[in-house]
């Protein structure tokens, strides 16, 4: 199946009261794991790329490539989006060139003037060429690609200014932060969330930050209408701890346990199992 845009598949995770999971990719590996088991469960799927991953994995044609090559070898028939991770007003229009099927536009840091203006052109581009678009209003916390948030919680007037604009779906920041959740971090703010709902109506909303949230705190934010969560930390961590196990273990010792493909292989599960354990909790499981 080609890569689709994430309008339906989101569509219908807000009126099913569940959300879909954008799960980033680094290379090979882990696009393989996410896409194996989302046909495994029958899941549509969004593959996130963050600039400085797409940059890693040599430029975003290299990853369209890779992507739709995978999508026929492997036989994915479940709904499959290709999506920039948070973009900046560039690299948006890059990976339009390259034939992602997805774009998120993070104008958060600019005036929300100049948001609105940025969002407004990419949102006539991307209908043009029936590709979905996110944008984000207030601060996400923790770092991504250099872009340092404090987790400021977004004004959901703002948010109904920006969503008037015709894009797909909204990334609203409620206290959510990327990376690990520190000790003292006071959690999701259900109040903004619920408020920017109310203004939003039928628009998606999506939840970045989605490691290290509570079970409880997810179905409530999904409730609420969260439509898309995403994950890369909590991947990134069972990769790097079932990859240390393996080498503690001595297993890249014995025999030809140093070849690539028996080194990656345990982290390669590991992050299937994440990505199954959060598509049940997600409730995307047979939705595709």
């Amino acid at each position: 199946m080609p890569l689709v845009n994430a309008k339906e598949m989101l569509t219908k995770a807000k009126a099913g009261h569940y959300a879909v999971g954008q799960f980033n990719i680094n290379n090979l590996e882990w696009t393989k794991s996410i896409l194996l088991t989302a046909q495994e469960l029958n899941s549509p799927v969004i593959l996130g790329v963050s600039e400085g991953a797409g940059k890693y994995m040599c430029g975003y044609k290299t990853v369209v490539g890779m992507v739709n090559g995978m999508l026929e070898e492997l036989n994915i028939t479940v709904p499959v989006a290709l999506h920039l991770d948070h973009g900046s007003y560039e690299g948006a229009k890059k990976c339009i060139e390259a034939g992602f099927s997805s774009i998120m536009f993070d104008g958060s840091h600019y005036p929300i003037e100049e948001n609105i203006e940025k969002t407004k052109e990419l949102v006539a581009t991307c209908n043009k060429l029936g590709l979905s678009l996110e944008a984000e209003v207030g601060a996400i916390g923790g770092e991504e690609d250099g872009v340092i948030g404090m987790g400021e919680c977004a004004d959901p007037k703002e948010c109904k200014m920006v969503a008037d604009l015709g894009v797909t779906m909204l990334a609203a920041g409620i206290g959510n932060i990327h990376g690990k959740y520190p000790a003292n971090w006071k959690g999701l703010s259900f109040e903004t969330l619920d408020a920017i709902q109310q203004l939003t109506g039928e628009m998606p909303l999506v939840l970045h930050g989605g490691t290290g949230i509570p079970a409880d705190m997810i179905k409530k934010a999904i409730s609420l209408g969260v439509s898309k969560i995403n994950v890369n930390t909590e991947c990134q961590l069972a990769f790097a701890a079932a990859t240390r196990k393996y080498i503690e273990e001595g297993k890249d010792l014995e025999g030809k346990g140093f070849d690539p493909r028996k080194l990656l292989a345990p982290g390669a599960e590991a992050i299937k199992a994440t990505v199954k354990e959060k598509m049940e909790l997600f409730g995307s499981v047979n939705k595709a």
